[in-house]
Protein backbone atom coordinates (compact mmCIF):
# COMPACT_ATOMS: atom_id res chain seq x y z
CA UNK A 1 0.00 0.00 0.00
CA UNK A 2 1.07 3.60 -0.60
CA UNK A 3 2.76 5.07 2.47
CA UNK A 4 0.91 8.02 4.02
CA UNK A 5 2.04 10.14 6.94
CA UNK A 6 0.24 11.84 9.83
CA UNK A 7 0.61 15.12 7.94
CA UNK A 8 -1.38 13.63 5.05
CA UNK A 9 -4.40 13.13 7.31
CA UNK A 10 -7.26 15.60 7.30
CA UNK A 11 -6.85 16.40 10.98
CA UNK A 12 -6.24 19.54 13.01
CA UNK A 13 -2.77 20.88 13.88
CA UNK A 14 -3.56 20.11 17.55
CA UNK A 15 -3.70 16.39 16.76
CA UNK A 16 -0.45 16.54 14.79
CA UNK A 17 1.26 18.33 17.71
CA UNK A 18 0.04 15.66 20.12
CA UNK A 19 1.21 12.81 17.91
CA UNK A 20 4.63 14.45 17.56
CA UNK A 21 4.87 14.94 21.33
CA UNK A 22 4.04 11.24 21.81
CA UNK A 23 7.11 10.42 19.72
CA UNK A 24 5.28 8.88 16.75
CA UNK A 25 6.81 9.58 13.35
CA UNK A 26 5.54 6.81 11.06
CA UNK A 27 1.99 5.49 10.90
CA UNK A 28 1.44 1.79 11.39
CA UNK A 29 -0.45 -0.19 8.77
CA UNK A 30 -3.69 -0.30 10.78
CA UNK A 31 -3.49 3.46 11.34
CA UNK A 32 -2.98 4.11 7.62
CA UNK A 33 -5.96 1.93 6.77
CA UNK A 34 -8.38 2.79 9.57
CA UNK A 35 -7.98 6.51 10.30
CA UNK A 36 -9.09 7.89 6.88
CA UNK A 37 -12.05 5.50 6.75
CA UNK A 38 -13.09 6.32 10.31
CA UNK A 39 -12.82 10.04 9.60
CA UNK A 40 -15.33 9.47 6.76
CA UNK A 41 -17.80 8.11 9.32
CA UNK A 42 -17.86 4.54 8.01
CA UNK A 43 -18.43 1.45 10.14
CA UNK A 44 -15.28 -0.67 10.40
CA UNK A 45 -14.42 -4.22 11.36
CA UNK A 46 -10.63 -4.42 11.63
CA UNK A 47 -8.50 -7.49 12.20
CA UNK A 48 -5.00 -6.62 13.39
CA UNK A 49 -2.33 -8.32 15.51
CA UNK A 50 -1.59 -7.06 19.00
CA UNK A 51 0.84 -4.16 19.34
CA UNK A 52 0.07 -2.52 15.99
CA UNK A 53 -1.10 0.90 17.21
CA UNK A 54 -4.86 0.33 17.32
CA UNK A 55 -5.56 2.88 20.06
CA UNK A 56 -4.30 5.77 17.91
CA UNK A 57 -6.15 4.29 14.94
CA UNK A 58 -9.48 4.99 16.62
CA UNK A 59 -8.33 7.66 19.09
CA UNK A 60 -7.26 10.21 16.48
CA UNK A 61 -10.62 10.22 14.60
CA UNK A 62 -12.56 10.32 17.89
CA UNK A 63 -10.70 13.37 19.23
CA UNK A 64 -10.98 15.06 15.84
CA UNK A 65 -14.78 14.66 15.83
CA UNK A 66 -15.50 15.74 19.41
CA UNK A 67 -17.25 19.07 19.91
CA UNK A 68 -16.00 20.32 23.31
CA UNK A 69 -18.86 22.83 23.56
CA UNK A 70 -21.31 19.93 24.00
CA UNK A 71 -20.70 18.65 27.54
CA UNK A 72 -22.09 15.17 27.08
CA UNK A 73 -20.69 11.78 25.98
CA UNK A 74 -20.17 11.78 22.23
CA UNK A 75 -17.93 8.71 21.91
CA UNK A 76 -17.92 5.39 23.76
CA UNK A 77 -15.02 2.93 23.81
CA UNK A 78 -15.74 -0.53 25.27
CA UNK A 79 -12.91 -2.86 26.27
CA UNK A 80 -12.68 -6.13 28.24
CA UNK A 81 -10.49 -5.30 31.25
CA UNK A 82 -9.74 -2.61 33.82
CA UNK A 83 -6.09 -2.41 32.79
CA UNK A 84 -6.91 -1.88 29.12
CA UNK A 85 -9.55 0.67 30.08
CA UNK A 86 -6.99 2.68 32.04
CA UNK A 87 -4.39 2.40 29.30
CA UNK A 88 -6.75 3.53 26.52
CA UNK A 89 -7.93 6.46 28.64
CA UNK A 90 -4.34 7.60 29.20
CA UNK A 91 -3.51 7.43 25.49
CA UNK A 92 -6.69 9.26 24.45
CA UNK A 93 -5.84 12.01 26.95
CA UNK A 94 -2.39 12.32 25.41
CA UNK A 95 -3.99 12.70 21.97
CA UNK A 96 -6.25 15.44 23.37
CA UNK A 97 -3.46 17.27 25.25
CA UNK A 98 -3.72 20.36 23.02
CA UNK A 99 -7.53 20.32 23.13
CA UNK A 100 -8.02 21.17 26.83
CA UNK A 101 -11.79 21.43 26.52
CA UNK A 102 -12.15 17.69 25.85
CA UNK A 103 -12.72 15.49 28.90
CA UNK A 104 -12.25 11.71 29.00
CA UNK A 105 -13.60 9.39 31.73
CA UNK A 106 -12.65 5.78 32.52
CA UNK A 107 -15.46 3.63 33.93
CA UNK A 108 -14.57 0.19 35.30
CA UNK A 109 -15.26 -2.14 38.20
CA UNK A 110 -13.13 -2.14 41.33
CA UNK A 111 -13.23 1.66 41.60
CA UNK A 112 -15.65 3.74 43.64
CA UNK A 113 -18.98 4.34 41.89
CA UNK A 114 -19.21 7.67 43.73
CA UNK A 115 -15.91 8.88 42.34
CA UNK A 116 -16.99 7.92 38.83
CA UNK A 117 -20.35 9.64 39.28
CA UNK A 118 -18.60 12.85 40.37
CA UNK A 119 -16.43 12.65 37.27
CA UNK A 120 -19.45 12.15 35.00
CA UNK A 121 -21.36 15.05 36.58
CA UNK A 122 -18.59 17.45 35.55
CA UNK A 123 -19.29 16.63 31.90
CA UNK A 124 -17.33 14.21 29.75
CA UNK A 125 -17.00 13.84 25.99
CA UNK A 126 -15.35 10.42 25.68
CA UNK A 127 -16.22 7.43 27.89
CA UNK A 128 -13.84 4.45 28.08
CA UNK A 129 -15.54 1.59 29.90
CA UNK A 130 -15.80 -2.08 30.69
CA UNK A 131 -19.29 -3.42 29.89
CA UNK A 132 -20.29 -4.56 33.39
CA UNK A 133 -19.59 -1.31 35.21
CA UNK A 134 -21.04 0.78 32.38
CA UNK A 135 -24.32 -1.15 32.67
CA UNK A 136 -24.32 -0.47 36.42
CA UNK A 137 -24.19 3.27 35.69
CA UNK A 138 -26.83 2.98 32.98
CA UNK A 139 -29.16 1.06 35.32
CA UNK A 140 -28.64 3.65 38.07
CA UNK A 141 -29.16 6.43 35.51
CA UNK A 142 -25.86 8.05 36.45
CA UNK A 143 -24.76 8.22 32.82
CA UNK A 144 -26.60 9.19 29.65
CA UNK A 145 -25.47 7.79 26.32
CA UNK A 146 -28.39 8.95 24.19
CA UNK A 147 -26.17 11.38 22.25
CA UNK A 148 -23.21 9.06 21.63
CA UNK A 149 -22.48 9.05 17.91
CA UNK A 150 -19.30 6.91 17.82
CA UNK A 151 -18.93 3.49 19.47
CA UNK A 152 -15.71 1.48 19.45
CA UNK A 153 -15.25 -2.13 20.60
CA UNK A 154 -11.55 -2.74 21.31
CA UNK A 155 -10.25 -6.30 21.64
CA UNK A 156 -13.75 -7.27 20.54
CA UNK A 157 -12.99 -10.99 20.28
CA UNK A 158 -11.68 -11.22 23.85
CA UNK A 159 -14.46 -9.05 25.24
CA UNK A 160 -17.19 -11.12 23.62
CA UNK A 161 -15.42 -14.40 24.46
CA UNK A 162 -15.28 -13.37 28.14
CA UNK A 163 -19.08 -13.53 28.37
CA UNK A 164 -19.90 -9.90 27.59
CA UNK A 165 -21.91 -10.64 24.41
CA UNK A 166 -25.30 -9.89 26.00
CA UNK A 167 -23.94 -6.87 27.90
CA UNK A 168 -22.46 -5.38 24.72
CA UNK A 169 -25.78 -5.85 22.93
CA UNK A 170 -27.69 -4.17 25.77
CA UNK A 171 -25.34 -1.19 25.58
CA UNK A 172 -25.45 -0.86 21.80
CA UNK A 173 -29.25 -1.12 21.88
CA UNK A 174 -29.31 1.99 24.09
CA UNK A 175 -27.31 4.27 21.79
CA UNK A 176 -30.11 5.81 19.67
CA UNK A 177 -27.87 8.49 18.14
CA UNK A 178 -25.06 6.12 17.18
CA UNK A 179 -23.86 6.79 13.64
CA UNK A 180 -20.65 4.74 13.63
CA UNK A 181 -19.59 1.38 15.10
CA UNK A 182 -15.93 0.39 14.84
CA UNK A 183 -14.56 -2.96 15.99
CA UNK A 184 -10.90 -3.86 16.44
CA UNK A 185 -10.08 -7.50 16.99
CA UNK A 186 -7.13 -9.89 16.79
CA UNK A 187 -9.44 -12.57 15.39
CA UNK A 188 -12.84 -12.40 13.72
CA UNK A 189 -14.83 -14.82 15.87
CA UNK A 190 -18.45 -15.84 15.33
CA UNK A 191 -19.49 -13.42 18.10
CA UNK A 192 -17.66 -10.54 16.41
CA UNK A 193 -19.37 -11.36 13.10
CA UNK A 194 -22.77 -11.52 14.84
CA UNK A 195 -22.32 -8.03 16.31
CA UNK A 196 -21.25 -6.79 12.88
CA UNK A 197 -24.29 -8.29 11.15
CA UNK A 198 -26.71 -6.89 13.73
CA UNK A 199 -25.34 -3.39 14.27
CA UNK A 200 -23.13 -2.35 11.35
CA UNK A 201 -24.18 -0.91 8.01
CA UNK A 202 -22.07 -1.32 4.90
CA UNK A 203 -18.96 -1.82 7.04
CA UNK A 204 -15.42 -1.62 5.69
CA UNK A 205 -13.36 -4.72 6.48
CA UNK A 206 -9.69 -4.04 7.19
CA UNK A 207 -6.99 -6.64 7.73
CA UNK A 208 -3.42 -6.26 8.85
CA UNK A 209 -1.80 -9.58 8.14
CA UNK A 210 0.90 -10.80 10.53
CA UNK A 211 3.62 -10.30 7.95
CA UNK A 212 7.15 -9.40 8.91
CA UNK A 213 6.60 -5.68 8.45
CA UNK A 214 3.74 -5.45 10.94
CA UNK A 215 4.47 -8.41 13.18
CA UNK A 216 6.63 -7.66 16.21
CA UNK A 217 10.22 -8.90 15.81
CA UNK A 218 10.53 -11.32 18.71
CA UNK A 219 13.29 -13.88 19.11
CA UNK A 220 11.72 -16.82 20.91
CA UNK A 221 13.58 -19.30 23.14
CA UNK A 222 12.60 -22.39 25.10
CA UNK A 223 14.38 -23.85 28.10
CA UNK A 224 13.69 -27.14 29.86
CA UNK A 225 13.62 -26.56 33.61
CA UNK A 226 12.18 -28.80 36.30
CA UNK A 227 10.61 -26.00 38.31
CA UNK A 228 10.94 -24.86 41.89
CA UNK A 229 14.36 -23.61 42.92
CA UNK A 230 15.92 -24.70 39.61
CA UNK A 231 13.63 -22.49 37.54
CA UNK A 232 14.35 -19.47 39.75
CA UNK A 233 18.10 -20.08 39.40
CA UNK A 234 17.70 -20.35 35.62
CA UNK A 235 15.81 -17.03 35.48
CA UNK A 236 18.43 -15.27 37.60
CA UNK A 237 21.22 -16.65 35.39
CA UNK A 238 19.46 -15.29 32.30
CA UNK A 239 18.91 -11.88 33.92
CA UNK A 240 22.57 -11.71 34.96
CA UNK A 241 23.96 -12.80 31.61
CA UNK A 242 21.67 -10.80 29.35
CA UNK A 243 21.23 -7.76 31.61
CA UNK A 244 17.52 -7.14 31.00
CA UNK A 245 16.30 -3.99 32.71
CA UNK A 246 12.60 -4.34 31.79
CA UNK A 247 10.79 -7.70 31.73
CA UNK A 248 7.39 -9.30 32.35
CA UNK A 249 7.02 -12.77 33.89
CA UNK A 250 3.81 -14.70 33.20
CA UNK A 251 2.38 -17.22 35.66
CA UNK A 252 -0.84 -19.25 35.56
CA UNK A 253 -1.99 -18.65 39.15
CA UNK A 254 -2.26 -15.75 41.58
CA UNK A 255 -0.26 -17.73 44.15
CA UNK A 256 2.64 -18.22 41.72
CA UNK A 257 2.78 -14.51 40.86
CA UNK A 258 3.13 -13.64 44.56
CA UNK A 259 5.70 -16.37 45.12
CA UNK A 260 7.88 -15.42 42.13
CA UNK A 261 7.57 -11.70 42.83
CA UNK A 262 8.74 -12.24 46.41
CA UNK A 263 11.61 -14.49 45.34
CA UNK A 264 12.88 -11.99 42.77
CA UNK A 265 12.66 -9.19 45.35
CA UNK A 266 14.62 -11.27 47.87
CA UNK A 267 17.33 -11.72 45.23
CA UNK A 268 17.64 -7.94 44.94
CA UNK A 269 15.53 -7.41 41.82
CA UNK A 270 13.11 -4.48 41.63
CA UNK A 271 10.03 -6.65 41.06
CA UNK A 272 6.34 -6.67 41.98
CA UNK A 273 3.34 -8.80 41.06
CA UNK A 274 -0.07 -8.09 39.54
CA UNK A 275 -3.05 -10.38 40.06
CA UNK A 276 -6.82 -10.34 40.44
CA UNK A 277 -6.81 -10.56 44.24
CA UNK A 278 -5.46 -7.02 44.57
CA UNK A 279 -7.57 -3.91 44.99
CA UNK A 280 -7.87 -1.96 41.77
CA UNK A 281 -6.16 1.07 43.31
CA UNK A 282 -3.17 -1.12 44.18
CA UNK A 283 -3.05 -2.61 40.69
CA UNK A 284 -3.17 0.88 39.16
CA UNK A 285 -0.22 2.00 41.32
CA UNK A 286 1.87 -1.01 40.31
CA UNK A 287 1.11 -0.47 36.61
CA UNK A 288 1.93 3.24 36.90
CA UNK A 289 5.29 2.37 38.48
CA UNK A 290 6.02 -0.16 35.73
CA UNK A 291 5.05 2.23 32.92
CA UNK A 292 7.18 5.02 34.37
CA UNK A 293 10.22 2.75 34.75
CA UNK A 294 10.23 3.00 38.54
CA UNK A 295 9.54 -0.76 38.59
CA UNK A 296 11.80 -2.97 36.43
CA UNK A 297 10.16 -6.38 36.58
CA UNK A 298 6.46 -7.24 36.59
CA UNK A 299 5.05 -10.69 37.46
CA UNK A 300 1.47 -11.21 36.29
CA UNK A 301 -1.30 -13.64 35.37
CA UNK A 302 -2.75 -13.59 31.85
CA UNK A 303 -5.96 -11.88 32.97
CA UNK A 304 -4.19 -9.22 35.04
CA UNK A 305 -1.81 -8.45 32.17
CA UNK A 306 -4.43 -8.05 29.42
CA UNK A 307 -4.04 -4.72 27.70
CA UNK A 308 -0.58 -3.93 29.12
CA UNK A 309 1.08 -1.81 26.45
CA UNK A 310 4.55 -0.71 27.56
CA UNK A 311 6.80 -0.03 24.60
CA UNK A 312 10.19 -0.77 26.17
CA UNK A 313 9.70 -4.27 27.61
CA UNK A 314 12.90 -6.07 26.63
CA UNK A 315 11.90 -9.64 27.44
CA UNK A 316 8.91 -11.80 28.35
CA UNK A 317 9.35 -14.91 30.50
CA UNK A 318 6.73 -17.65 30.35
CA UNK A 319 7.42 -18.92 33.87
CA UNK A 320 4.46 -21.29 33.53
CA UNK A 321 3.51 -22.98 30.27
CA UNK A 322 0.58 -20.98 28.80
CA UNK A 323 -2.75 -22.75 29.12
CA UNK A 324 -3.62 -22.26 25.44
CA UNK A 325 -1.85 -21.27 22.24
CA UNK A 326 -3.51 -17.87 21.90
CA UNK A 327 -2.31 -16.95 25.40
CA UNK A 328 1.26 -17.64 24.27
CA UNK A 329 0.90 -15.14 21.42
CA UNK A 330 -0.70 -12.52 23.67
CA UNK A 331 2.06 -12.98 26.26
CA UNK A 332 5.01 -12.61 23.93
CA UNK A 333 3.25 -9.69 22.21
CA UNK A 334 4.03 -7.59 25.30
CA UNK A 335 7.60 -7.23 23.97
CA UNK A 336 8.86 -6.17 20.54
CA UNK A 337 6.56 -3.14 20.46
CA UNK A 338 6.94 0.23 18.78
CA UNK A 339 9.15 -1.33 16.09
CA UNK A 340 11.66 -2.53 18.69
CA UNK A 341 12.97 -6.08 18.80
CA UNK A 342 11.92 -8.31 21.67
CA UNK A 343 12.91 -11.56 23.36
CA UNK A 344 10.73 -14.28 24.90
CA UNK A 345 11.54 -17.34 27.00
CA UNK A 346 9.29 -20.35 27.48
CA UNK A 347 10.05 -22.67 30.40
CA UNK A 348 8.79 -26.25 30.27
CA UNK A 349 9.38 -29.54 32.05
CA UNK A 350 9.81 -33.02 30.62
CA UNK A 351 6.06 -33.67 30.80
CA UNK A 352 5.28 -30.53 28.79
CA UNK A 353 7.31 -31.28 25.66
CA UNK A 354 4.18 -32.17 23.68
CA UNK A 355 2.63 -28.81 24.64
CA UNK A 356 5.76 -27.05 23.40
CA UNK A 357 5.51 -28.91 20.08
CA UNK A 358 1.83 -27.97 19.83
CA UNK A 359 2.62 -24.26 20.39
CA UNK A 360 5.32 -24.38 17.71
CA UNK A 361 2.94 -25.99 15.20
CA UNK A 362 -0.02 -23.76 15.99
CA UNK A 363 1.84 -20.43 16.03
CA UNK A 364 4.34 -21.30 13.27
CA UNK A 365 6.98 -19.98 15.64
CA UNK A 366 10.69 -20.53 15.38
CA UNK A 367 11.39 -21.28 19.05
CA UNK A 368 15.10 -21.79 19.65
CA UNK A 369 15.98 -24.35 22.36
CA UNK A 370 18.44 -23.20 25.04
CA UNK A 371 20.48 -24.91 27.71
CA UNK A 372 23.25 -24.12 30.17
CA UNK A 373 26.75 -25.46 29.62
CA UNK A 374 29.08 -26.71 32.35
CA UNK A 375 29.97 -23.09 33.20
CA UNK A 376 26.29 -22.09 33.53
CA UNK A 377 26.48 -20.06 30.31
CA UNK A 378 23.43 -19.98 28.04
CA UNK A 379 23.93 -21.83 24.77
CA UNK A 380 21.64 -22.45 21.81
CA UNK A 381 20.88 -26.07 20.94
CA UNK A 382 20.20 -27.48 17.49
CA UNK A 383 16.50 -27.35 16.75
CA UNK A 384 14.68 -30.67 16.91
CA UNK A 385 12.89 -31.80 13.80
CA UNK A 386 9.22 -32.63 14.14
Amino acid sequence: MEQITYQDLKVSPDILRAVKQMGFTEMTEIQQKAIPVMLEGRDIIAKAPTGTGKTCAFGIPIIEKINPDNAWPQALILCPTRELCTQICEEIRRLAIFKPGIHIASIYGGQSMGRQIDQLKKGVHVVVATPGRLLDHMNHRTIRLDKVSIAVLDEADRMLDMGFFKDVRKILDRLPARQQLVMFSATISREVMDIGWIYQRDSVELTVKPVEESQPKITQYSLESQGGRQKLEDIISILQQRQYKRAIFFCNTKYTTSMLGNQLSLQGYNADCLNGDMRQSERNKIMARFRSGELNYLVATDVAARGIDVSDVEAVFNYDMPQDNDSYLHRIGRTGRAKKEGISYLFYNSEERSRLSNIIRYTHSNIIPLSFDENRQLVELPEESE
